[in-house]
């Protein structure tokens, strides 16, 4: 007669293989968690220029285009370099004949050098050399195509009149504009009739 023998672990077996099984996991864990303490000790590093009282010129073929003036000029060198003017920042345009053209204001302004587009936020304000004044949180100028635009509320006021509307876009001294989605107050006199 043939006997089968069984063999069994005791409860205490049982519980030592389960402490062995844990020991090795939470070990295993613990030393993942000193790498991850060690990586996040050190502090990540951006290299950043900072220029206090910043004038800069923008020249072409020998003629100053714009002139930009910051409080505060952050510039970040990362793998997409940026600039950027946490305190605010005024760029005036001029002509070939040194006049200008048109100012532009704001509390906050970001510079995406790659992209070439500079975001204005904030209680931006522009003027050109008619007496006209557009209003709008946000401005974004494209320095390829010479061009402002805004997908946000803005607003134009000129001789007392006032015209709200969003998707605008301008040429870079503000002499030509348009409007989307436009309403406002329009006082014309028969000379500037339809």
């Amino acid at each position: 007669m043939k006997s089968h023998r069984f063999i069994s672990c005791p409860p205490a077996g049982i519980t030592g293989v389960f402490f062995l099984i844990c020991t090795i996991f939470l070990s295993a864990c613990e030393n993942n968690l000193k790498d991850v303490e060690q990586i996040s000790a050190k502090k990540l590093s951006v290299p950043v220029d900072k220029s206090i009282g910043v004038t800069m010129l923008y020249s072409d073929s020998g003629f100053v285009k714009a002139k930009m003036i910051t409080p505060e000029y952050l510039h970040y060198k990362t793998d997409k370099p940026y600039i950027e003017m946490k305190k605010g920042v005024t760029v005036i345009f001029y002509d070939t004949q040194q006049q200008e053209t048109s100012r532009v204001r704001s509390d906050y302004a970001i510079r995406r050098e790659n992209e070439k587009l500079v975001e204005l936020k904030r209680n931006v304000v522009v003027t050109n050399e008619r007496g006209q004044t557009f209003k709008s949180e946000e401005l974004i100028w494209d320095e390829t195509k010479g061009r402002f635009f805004s997908n946000v509320l803005v607003s134009i006021t000129s001789q007392g009149n006032t015209l709200f509307g969003n998707n605008f876009w301008a040429n870079q001294d503000f002499s030509y504009y348009e409007i989307q989605q436009a309403s406002g107050d329009l006082s014309l006199t028969d000379k500037q009739g339809f």
